[in-house]
Formats: structure tokens, sequence, C-alpha cells
């Protein structure tokens, strides 16, 4: 039968991932995150001890240096073995890549390598209550007071809320009009006076503890910023692309671990005296899915090798993460159906990872955006009344 595993390349990092999740436990840690939510401090310092964190920064970043085919490879292995949670910790620098990719030498050895090596969390703030998807609606807003700079505005939907130490905020001078460009990215450290964190409870990936963070004059210090004012949205837009793809690759490996659970229970199983897979009503589904894993991960490996190669792939990374995640909830929604209440139920593994994928439909884009970019592609007339679209 056609599955993800036969299509997934032979790397022995593979192997040591599958070592790190079992010496630490990790599909275990994941339970309990789901439902005691806190940020994991002693498996993501022991991620940075290892080399899990940063797989495609460069070394002198505190990265691996590995090309984002052979991470994506690595990112589906941690997804397999403990879920979105380790998968997505370890893609947790390349979240935040602009600070080693433009910012000074100073911001890079204070932020970006403690956090490849699992010392500091960073967290990235884009999203607004009023600006989804569409970048150019940002207005949370920096102005000069003496040498110093003052912050206000309101961030939502962020991820690590409650925990990260320090943030990547992206804000507008305050005399730019909000619909313009000029949007710029400043580090700025969590405990500053000003600054107030709400959680907000999520349906999945709990443990991230997502909320809105909010700057009441907060000030700044201009030495924060990263990479030249008024290009953050342009230096963002590359940093999503590789995302998103990479992003594809933890969906499929969540699905991959409940499709094969579930092939082995309907196989086992028997019902009305024979074993459950003799039904086609459960069987051809189930070798539908195996088949769309592993074409939606060659197609995510195919975008994979055209980034690394430099080529321009933002309309296919867009939709290998529409497609893997769409391919993914069908499986994991499968995997719930033929487990029956038991599916339905925490005793088994499935719901939680339905409801931790299910984010992909919104995170880093949703679904509807990257139709657009891939759209946009298809149409180039088109782009100009399109080209805010993140």
């Amino acid at each position: 039968m056609t599955d993800l595993a036969s299509v997934l390349p032979d790397d022995p990092l593979r192997s040591e991932v599958e070592q790190f999740a079992r010496s630490h436990r990790l599909a275990e840690r994941s339970a309990t995150l789901d439902a005691h939510p806190e940020f994991p401090w002693a498996e993501y310092r022991s991620m940075g001890r290892e080399g899990w964190l940063g797989l495609t920064l460069s070394p002198d970043q505190g990265g691996r240096g590995l090309p984002l085919r052979r991470a994506g490879a690595v990112l589906q292995e941690f997804a397999y073995w403990a879920g979105t949670a380790f998968a997505k910790l370890s893609l947790q620098p390349e979240f935040t890549s602009v600070i080693g990719a433009q910012g000074s030498a100073e911001l890079r050895a204070r932020f970006a390598i403690p956090l490849a090596r699992g010392e500091l969390l960073i967290g990235n703030q884009v999203t607004e209550p009023q600006a989804g998807s569409d970048l150019s609606r940002l207005s949370a807003k920096v102005q000069h007071r003496g040498d110093r700079l003052v912050l206000s505005g309101t961030k939502s939907q962020v991820a690590f809320a409650a925990d990260a130490q320090a943030a990547l905020v992206y804000v507008r001078p305050a005399d730019s009009p909000v619909g313009g460009g000029g949007v710029s990215a400043y580090i700025v450290p969590q405990d500053l006076p000003g600054i107030r964190r709400e959680v907000v409870e999520d349906l999945g990936e709990r443990w991230m503890r997502r909320g809105t963070v909010t700057y009441d004059s907060v000030e700044i210090s201009p030495a924060h910023l990263v990479g030249e004012p008024g290009r953050a949205l342009e230096y963002l837009k590359g940093e999503l692309t590789h995302e998103r793809a990479l992003l594809g690759a933890i969906y499929l490996g969540v699905a991959r671990a409940s499709w094969e659970e579930t092939v082995r229970e309907v196989g086992e199983r028997v019902v009305f005296e024979e074993p459950l897979s003799r039904q086609e009503a459960v069987a051809f589904p189930l070798v539908e899915d195996g088949t769309r894993l592993a074409a939606a991960w060659l197609f995510v490996e195919r975008v994979l090798e055209r980034l690394d190669r430099g080529e321009r792939a933002d309309d296919a990374a867009a939709m290998s993460k529409w497609l893997a995640t769409h391919v993914a909830l069908t499986a994991l929604d499968h995997a719930i159906q033929f487990h029956g209440g038991r599916g339905y139920s925490k005793e088994l593994p499935h719901e939680q990872r339905w409801r931790d994928v299910r984010s992909g439909m919104l995170a880093h884009g949703t679904s509807e955006v990257m139709h657009r970019i891939a759209a946009r592609r298809r149409w180039p007339a088109a782009r100009a009344a399109d080209r805010k679209a993140a």
C-alpha cells in the first residue's frame, strides 16, 4: 500500500529524532500539555542543547544549516512521534529568522543565538484585531521621544503571549497612514513597563497559550530595529514562504501517525465476524488517505527543493500548506471515525491531533489567502489589486 512512510527519504536524522522523542517521552508530554497548558521549558532547552532548534539556520546563528528539504523530513518525523508541539518548537527559530538574517551583530548575539540554543523564547507579533492577513492594515505605531521610541498598539492571536521573553513586533511610524507602507520590525523585551498580556483558550495547541498583547506607550530602544526601516513586510513574506512549506511537512507527520494506527486497528478489530478492514466503506477511504498523504509529501518535498535552489515558489509553498493541511485533516477525521466512540474521546490521541492540525487552516495565512496567492500568480493582471495579501 502506498503511504507517506514509503516515500520519505532515508535520512539518518530521522532515527535520531525517534531516539530523542522516545528518550524524552515527547508523545506523553504532548498529551499533558494539551490537558494542562504550559510552555515546555525543560524539553525546549534539551532540544536546544542537542541541536534540534533552528534546523535551517546557519551554524554561526546557532543552527544546523540543513537545506529545507532535509529540515522538512526532520520536522515530519518530530510530528510523527510527538505531534505538532515539538515539531513547531523545532521550527520556532525559523519563525523569527529575520533576526539572524537582517539584525545587527549585537541583536544576533543577544537574541538569535540564545533562541537556537533553547535559552530564550522569542515570539512573533504581526496580527492585529483589525488586520488579519491584510498586513497593510497594521496600526501599531512607534514615535520618537528623545533618543527612545514609544510603541503603542495591540497585537492579537499571538503565540506564546504568556511565555515569550521577547517578541519581534511589526509596527509603522506614527506619521504613516494605515494602508500605506513603511512597516518596521523591532525586538521588544516582554517585561517592559506598559505591556499587558492576556491569554485566550484555544481549540488546540493550547501549550502555546496564545492571546493578546497590548502596548501602552512602551519605551523601546532604536537599536532593536531589525533590518532597514520600512522593509519588514518584505522580509516577512520571504520568511513565510519557507515556513508554509515546512508547516505542511509537520501536518503530514501528525496525520501519518494516526493513519498507521487506524490501519492496524481496522485490520485487527472484528465486526460482523470479519476484520473491519473487509468493509469497503472503511478500507477504501484509508487506502485513499495513504495515497494522498504520500502524494502531498512529494509535492511539499518538491516545493522545498525549489526553495533550496533559490527559485521563486511563493504560490507553490502556499498551496503546499493548504494541500497538506487538507489531506491531514481528512485522514485524522477518518481516524476518529474508524476508532468509533473511543476515537471521539480523549482516550486516544486522534481528537487532539485533529484539533492541533486544524490551526493549519488559519496560521501563517488562512487557506483562503493561500488560494489568493496562488491565483495572482496564475492571473498576473490581477496582481495590482491583490498585492497586499500576505
